[in-house]
Order: structure tokens, then sequence, then C-alpha cells
């Protein structure tokens, strides 16, 4: 039996996103992957909000994305379209990216620092103890392992083994979705009734084309060529001669989210945690948010410098985060309802999206940007994202984000130099003195008043804000950190 500190099923972007979040920490992990590359069935998810670039900013990859993908000023809700180019950060944009783009680059990163991968292999089964986990491959191999990652997605075994309930709603609608080849020019653009057609290839345009299709009733099992011609008809009066597909497959609107993120030493993320319709384009972006927000946490406990009653605070910050996505994306569903009733629901919600403060608060939350962890009563940046101000050190200048490149904390002290005293912290949590002109804005709260310090955790969450030493620092440090070492 072959021994890790953390076993990870699945390969995807949630996967992934853990496995190099844990290989920053020095953290002994595998990846147990079905597919035997990191090609994707499809392009899939399109395209990367702006929080999710940030996140990935902070470990100094964003750059690997953008130079794949294309910029777009705005977002959409329900088709409504949301202009965030005015909004506070660096990435005020959506990154049209296709998820076949994304994993391999991500791919690359996470191989680039040294985790191994097991291809064509799945986790079928495991039994936990006190002391860890044994996992079952589909292979008869076994793993070791103090902790067990879940993110295999919607259907995912290692949920459905620890018995964690997956609740929500039944599908209303289903959608049938391909990319395939027509040999006569399509109609291109959207349908008034959800789905269309459009070149997979944004760019150059033409075949092959992604086919998006309304069904109603909803319909389950994976559809062919044939009912992917038949519903063509249905809606077009004409097939447009399609052919050679390279993906058909079907979604609901169903919504679903695992009761718990964590039953003992075995614990969940991305779609294995919950499962939407993409409406807003929120499941890819909110599964990598996941795994950067438990990924640090893990590190501290496996390396046994915090308690791990620190992982219950993945589910704390988490599930609510995911229980909102879910809300939104059946709210976008309704409003793409072709009768006169949700039309006339959609023109009244664009009215008020056309407003300022509806329009950024809307698009904060679809682009993940507003997640506000409830850390307590404080200064407004507390819980909240901390910006990346440009900042000047001993070093010179520099970014926040920069500074968070190695996954560790950081405590920034904007008042007079080496004030703070945390050198039994100091594996933990890096002290930078550091001076920012100009003012601090958050998005949807707007300009807020500097502090004098700001307590950064690893997944670029503020933890604390205060003014002196003794102002709640090392109650604050021993929370998400652990205690400090003894000298």
């Amino acid at each position: 039996m072959t021994k890790h500190s953390v076993v990870i099923a699945g390969g995807g972007p949630s996967g992934l996103t853990l496995a190099g979040e844990l290989a920053l920490a020095r953290i002994d992990v595998v990846i147990v992957e079905p597919r035997t590359s990191q090609l994707v069935d499809g392009s899939r998810a399109g395209g990367l909000h702006a929080r999710t670039i940030e996140v990935l900013d902070q470990r100094g990859i964003a750059q690997r994305f953008l130079s794949e993908g294309q910029m777009h000023p705005r977002v959409a809700f329900g088709g409504i379209p949301l202009d965030i180019s005015d909004f506070p950060t660096r990435h005020n944009y959506l990154l049209a990216l296709w998820q076949s783009a994304f994993e391999p680059i991500l791919a690359d990163w996470v191989e680039g620092l040294g985790v191994p991968i097991l291809r064509d292999v799945e986790v079928v089964g495991f039994a936990q103890d006190e002391m860890g986990v044994d996992v079952r491959l589909s292979d008869g191999t076994r793993l070791r392992g103090q902790y067990l990652v879940g993110c295999d997605g919607g259907r995912s075994a290692v949920r459905n083994a620890a018995g964690i309930e997956f609740v929500g709603t039944e599908p209303s609608t289903s959608w049938m979705i391909a990319e395939a080849e027509m040999s006569e020019e399509p109609v291109i653009g959207v349908r008034p009734e959800g789905g269309g057609i459009g070149p997979v290839n944004r760019a150059e345009g033409g075949g092959p084309y992604g086919i998006v299709l309304t069904e109603q009733p909803p319909r389950t099992g994976e559809p062919s060529l044939h009912d992917l011609s038949e519903k063509l008809v249905d809606v077009y009066g004409t097939d447009f001669g399609v052919h050679s597909p390279s993906r058909i497959s079907r979604f609901s609107d169903m919504t679903r989210q695992a009761a718990s993120y964590r039953q003992g030493r075995v614990l969940l993320a991305g779609d294995a945690a919950h499962v939407h319709p993409p409406q807003g384009g929120q499941g890819l972006n909110i599964g990598v948010q996941d795994a950067v927000n438990l990924g640090w946490k893990l590190a501290l406990v496996v390396n046994e410098a915090a308690p791990d009653s620190l992982l219950d605070t993945y589910q704390a910050e988490r599930h609510p985060v995911g229980a909102r996505v879910l809300r939104n994306t059946m709210v976008q569903v309704a409003l793409a309802g072709a009768d006169p009733r949700h039309q006339a629901l959609r023109d009244t919600m664009a009215e008020l999206l056309a407003m300022e403060e509806p329009r950024r608060h809307i698009a904060a939350m679809l682009t993940g940007l507003d997640v506000h962890y409830d850390l307590g009563e404080g200064h407004e940046l507390l819980g909240r994202r901390m910006p990346d101000l440009d900042v000047t050190t001993a070093d010179g200048p520099t970014r926040v984000f920069t500074l968070l490149h190695d996954a560790q904390g950081l405590l920034l002290n904007f008042g007079d130099p080496s004030r703070f005293e945390i050198a039994r912290w100091a594996d933990r949590v890096l002290l930078v003195d550091a001076q920012h002109e100009g003012p601090w804005v958050l998005p949807v709260l707007g300009e807020i008043t500097p502090p004098e310090a700001a307590l950064v955790r690893p997944d670029g969450h503020v933890a604390w804000v205060g003014k002196i030493a003794d102002d709640g620092l090392s109650l604050a440090l021993t929370s998400w950190f652990g205690p400090a070492r003894i000298r």
C-alpha cells in the first residue's frame, strides 16, 4: 500500500488547484484521475471570472491563462449583460477560455510542482480510521492518506461512499449540448427560449459549432446524433447537415449540494460538493475557489501546525457560497423562460440591472468579488478579499498578490515599521512593512478606511485588521495559523 499525506480523487480544475496549493506547502499529495490524459470531452466551461483570475494571480500563474484567452468587459446574468470594466480589480473582465484549454495549463503548473497523477484509474471506495484513510482504486491497488478529498464530479464516488446526502431540486428543463460540424451555414445566435448555435472558435468563426438546445419537459440519458438532428429540425426547421460530432451530452437545471463538505478525514470540493445549471458560468470558478480555501488549511493540519478543527471552517465558509450560486442559477433559468410572463420578468430585471447599485451587486456576486466570510464584527475589510494594492516595501515596489505567491500568510503593516513581533509564527506568516499611496476601494462597498495593519490568509482573505500588536493579533494568528512555535 502506497502512502501519501493527501489523496485527491479527480484531476479536473478543483483537484488540480488543490494539488497545487498543497504542493506549495510541501505536502505529499497524489491525484487519482480516470482519464488517460488531460484532454477534456468537448469545450465544457467557457470562461474565468475575475476572482478566479485573481487567485491564479496570487500564485503568479495568471499570465499563463491570459495569454491563451480573450478578455471581455461584460458578464451576463440570465442573458442580461453587465459591464464590469469599472470594477476595482486588475482583472475587471471575463476571460473567455474553454476548459479544454484551461485544464492542460493548470496541469502543467501542478506537474511542475512535482505532483504525481495516477491516470486511467479511479477511486472506488475507502475506509477511514482515526489516523487516516485507506483508498481503493479501480485497478485493485490501494493508497493510504491522512486525508482524502473528493474532486470527482457531480456523480462523486467519494461523496456516495461517504454517505453524504446530496440535496436539492429536481430538473424542470434540460438542454442538449453538442459540438459538431455542419454542412450548411447555421443560424448563429442565442434563441429566445435559451440555447443557440455559435462557433467553437469564437475568433475565427465557422465550424465546428457549439450547439445548445432547450428541452421541455426535461429528458434524461445520453443523446445520440439522431436525437440532435431531430431536435435541430424541431427548433430550426432543418438540421443544417449536422455531422461528425465530437461531443453530445445533456444537462439540466437540477441543483444539488452536499449537506456537508466534510466527514471526518474525507472532504469534498467542486462539483462533488455542488452541481447547478451553467447559467452565469460559475461552476468551474467556485470549484477553483473551493480548492484555494481548503488547500492552505489542509496543509497546516497535515503539517501539524494547526488543529484538525481548522478544517471545519472550510464547510462554514464555502457551503454558503455554494448555496448562493445554486440560488442565483435558479433565478437565471427562470429569466430564460420563453413565455410572456417570464419575458416580462426578464425585461423588468434588465431595467433594474441597468441601474448602478443593482449592476454592481449582481456582477460582484457572479464574479466572486463580493465573497465575505463571516469572521465577526470589525473593519469593512474583515473576511473580504484583500485588494491587490501597489505597495512599497524595504525590497522596493511590488504588489500584494506578489507577496502571496508562496501561499503563506501575510501580515501587512502600514504603520510604523517593525512594530509587530510575530517571530513564533514566522514559518507560516510573512511580516512586511509596506506603504500604499491612494484610496482603498472594494467591489460593492466602494472606498473604505485604510487599515493600519491587516493579516491576510493564503487564500487572499483578510483574517484580522487592527492598530496595535495586542489588538487581537495573537488570537487571530493562533486561530488561523495554529499555536506559536516554542522558542
